[in-house]
C-alpha cells in the first residue's frame, strides 16, 4: 500500500534488501524549498514584503543571505541524505524524514506505469525524474532525481517484476524492445494547432472584448488588463501545446504502447495494457478537410491521456485496435442517429450524436463542430444507467450512460426510450460476458517465462 507510515520491518528479507541514495545533484533541487517559502509569502502579502525590504541596510540583507544560503543548502543536503529507495522482491520502498520517518510501500504488481520525465536542467546535468502510477493513487509516486542511465535500467527492472518475473532475473531481463508505429512531424503539430478552433476563439475574443471595453470605460489599463490575458492565454495553449507535444514518438513493445515527446522537457511514458478503460477519437470541424484526428485515452490509475495529438484517422483506428485488441472502431456510418423529434430538445446540436454496439464495444458520438467518438470496451464497463428528465420522458428520449474503472462516464444521448430501456438490459448482460472472457491485465505477456 502507497503512503504507509511505519519502518522497514527488521526481517533477513529487510537485512538483504540495498538501499540507494538519489542522484548527488538532487540537494540542488530541493534546496529550493526554502527559497520558495520566502518568495511565495512575497507574493501572497506584496504590500508588507515591500515595506519589510525598504527597512533593511545593506549590512542586514548582507546577513540575511549569508545565514539563508547555507540554511538553503544544508536543507538540501539534508533531505537527500535521509532519502533512500530499495527494491525488494514483492515491493518498492522510498524512505525518507530527518525527525518524522515515513516509508511509503508500493506493491510492484499494483503499478501501472512507470514514465521517465527529464526537465530541461534535468537533461543537462543527465539526470532524470521516474515517476510511478500506482492503482488506487491519485497522485505519483516519484524518484527525482536518478541517473538518466539508472532510471531508464530500473524502470525496466520494476516492469519486469510487475510483468512476473522473479527478482533475480529481472534485473538482468533489461528494456524490452520496441518497434516504431508513428512519428508526428512538427509542421504537422504546428498546422493541427493553428487549425484548432480553441486557438482562434481566444484570439477573436482578444481582439473583440477589449474593443467593447473601450467605448464603454475609456480606460487604457481595463482594456490592457483584459487583452493581454486573453494573448497570453491563446499564446500559451498553441505555444504550450506545441512545445509540450513536440516530437511525439509511438512505439510497441510487450509492455505497452510507448510515448515519447516535448521539445524541452522530454517525458516518456507507457501506456500499460488491459488498463485502457476508454478511447476517445476527437475530430475538430477544421481538421476533417485533412482527415486528422486526436486520440485520448482514461486510463485506470494513471494520468495518461493522449495517445496521439494528430494523425490520419486510417493510423489512428490501427493504433487503437492496439490499445484495445481485438476492437475495430464502428464506422461512422453505422453510427444510429438520435431520433429527430430530439431536435425539440437540443436543436440542430442532437444531428451529432450516435451510438453503435459491437460485440467489442460500446460507442457514442456526441458534438458537431468537435466531434468525439468514445469507445468502451464491454470489459471495462463498471455500471449502466438511464437517466430521463421530464421533458424527456414528454418527448419518449433517455440519455443511457456506462460507468468505467477511471471514473469517468460515457453518455449515449438522446436515444428512443424503448432503445435505451432494452441497452440497459443488454449493455448490462454484455459486461458481466466480457469481465468473464477478459485476459489477465499484465504487462510483458510476450516476454513472460513460462
Amino acid at each position: 500500500m502507497t503512503g504507509t507510515e511505519q519502518g522497514i520491518p527488521d526481517t533477513k528479507e529487510a537485512a538483504a534488501v540495498v538501499e540507494r541514495r538519489l542522484h548527488p545533484v538532487t540537494p540542488l533541487r530541493r534546496a529550493w524549498a526554502p527559497v520558495a517559502v520566502l518568495v511565495g509569502w512575497a507574493l501572497h502579502d506584496p504590500d508588507q514584503a515591500q515595506r519589510q525590504l525598504t527597512r533593511l541596510t545593506t549590512t542586514t540583507l548582507v546577513i540575511g543571505l549569508a545565514v539563508l544560503i547555507p540554511a538553503a543548502a544544508l536543507y538540501g543536503f539534508l533531505s537527500w541524505w535521509f532519502t533512500h529507495y530499495a527494491v525488494t522482491g514483492t515491493e518498492l520502498r522510498i524512505r525518507t524524514g530527518l525527525l518524522f520517518r515515513r516509508t511509503a510501500h508500493i506493491r510492484l504488481e499494483r503499478i501501472q506505469a512507470v514514465d521517465v520525465t527529464q526537465p530541461l536542467l534535468a537533461r543537462v546535468a543527465g539526470v532524470a525524474k521516474l515517476r510511478l502510477d500506482v492503482v488506487g493513487t491519485d497522485k505519483k509516486d516519484e524518484l527525482a532525481f536518478l541517473g538518466a542511465a539508472h532510471a531508464r535500467a530500473l524502470r525496466a527492472e520494476l516492469l519486469a517484476r510487475a510483468a512476473g518475473f522473479a527478482p533475480e532475473t529481472a534485473a538482468e531481463v533489461g528494456e524490452a524492445p520496441s518497434r516504431q508505429l508513428l512519428r508526428v512531424p512538427p509542421g504537422v503539430l504546428a498546422v493541427s494547432l493553428l487549425l484548432t478552433g480553441a486557438t482562434w476563439g481566444t484570439l477573436l475574443a482578444a481582439v473583440v472584448v477589449p474593443a467593447l471595453l473601450w467605448p464603454a470605460t475609456h480606460s487604457l489599463w481595463t482594456v490592457l488588463a483584459t487583452a493581454v490575458p486573453l494573448l497570453g492565454w491563446a499564446g500559451a495553449s498553441s505555444v504550450g501545446r506545441f512545445v509540450g507535444e513536440y516530437d511525439w514518438t509511438l512505439a510497441e513493445s510487450p509492455d505497452g504502447l510507448r510515448i515519447d515527446h516535448g521539445l524541452l522537457d522530454r517525458t516518456h511514458e507507457t501506456v500499460p495494457p488491459g488498463r485502457v478503460q476508454t478511447v476517445r477519437i476527437v475530430e475538430p470541424v477544421l481538421w476533417r478537410r485533412q482527415g486528422w484526428v486526436r486520440v485520448e485515452l482514461d486510463v485506470a490509475g494513471s494520468s495518461n491521456s493522449v495517445l496521439l495529438p494528430v494523425a490520419p484517422r486510417e493510423i489512428a483506428e490501427s493504433v487503437v485496435a492496439r490499445v484495445l485488441p481485438g476492437v475495430t472502431v464502428p464506422p461512422l456510418a453505422s453510427l444510429a442517429p438520435a431520433p429527430r423529434r430530439a431536435g425539440r430538445r437540443v436543436p440542430l446540436w442532437w444531428r451529432g450524436y450516435g451510438l453503435a454496439v459491437t460485440d467489442e464495444v460500446f460507442a457514442a458520438r456526441h458534438g458537431l463542430l468537435r466531434r468525439v467518438l468514445a469507445l468502451v470496451p464491454h470489459a471495462k464497463v463498471q455500471s449502466v444507467r438511464l437517466t430521463q428528465g421530464p421533458w424527456q420522458r414528454a418527448l419518449r428520449l433517455a440519455h443511457v450512460r456506462v460507468d468505467t474503472g477511471a471514473g469517468r462516464t460515457v453518455t449515449a444521448r438522446q436515444r428512443d426510450a424503448e432503445e435505451a430501456a432494452d441497452l440497459l438490459r443488454t449493455q448490462a448482460e454484455r459486461s458481466r460476458t466480457g469481465r468473464r472472457d477478459a485476459g489477465p491485465d499484465r504487462w510483458m505477456t510476450q516476454g513472460r517465462p513460462d
